[in-house]
């Protein structure tokens, strides 16, 4: 199968086959004929695969780690348990930090509430966003 058919089965855009290729997750073979690359089966189910990882938080670079080891024989749920650890860890603190910001966010629009919004002049653009770093230690 080509590009396309390959996309529509795996549920992708024909440019996600593309790059993966490019990127040696799919290493079709090629049509001695014309030389147009020819998909099997088997990358419809590496594709899916790839899918399904990528949902789960996984980088193309841990994709590329475990499909070697799978292609190389080696069993690679070990690696993908840890890998799935430290995406655990990484979203916790990525979902810290996003609280973090949403609270100053939420302070900040109270402050900006009360404060007038005079014409920007020399002195500034905006004194809304001039004003964060004066405010910065009552804000985080």
């Amino acid at each position: 199968m080509h590009v396309n058919e390959l996309a529509k089965l795996a549920g992708v855009e024909a440019h996600v086959v593309r790059y993966y290729t490019q990127i040696q997750l799919l290493r079709p073979s090629r049509d001695p004929g014309n030389h147009y690359r020819e998909y099997s089966s088997t990358d419809v189910q590496r594709l899916i695969f790839i899918r399904r990882a990528r949902t789960l938080g996984f980088s193309l670079r841990d994709i590329i780690s475990i499909l070697a080891n799978a292609d190389a024989g080696v069993a690679p749920c070990q690696e993908v348990r840890e890998l799935i650890r430290i995406r655990s860890r990484e979203n916790r603190a990525r979902l810290e930090d996003l609280r973090k910001l949403q609270n100053r966010v939420e302070e900040t629009v109270a402050l900006w509430d009360e404060m007038p919004d005079p014409p920007p002049g020399h002195d500034g653009l905006c004194h809304l966003i001039e004003s964060v770093s004066e405010f910065e230690s009552e804000l985080t």
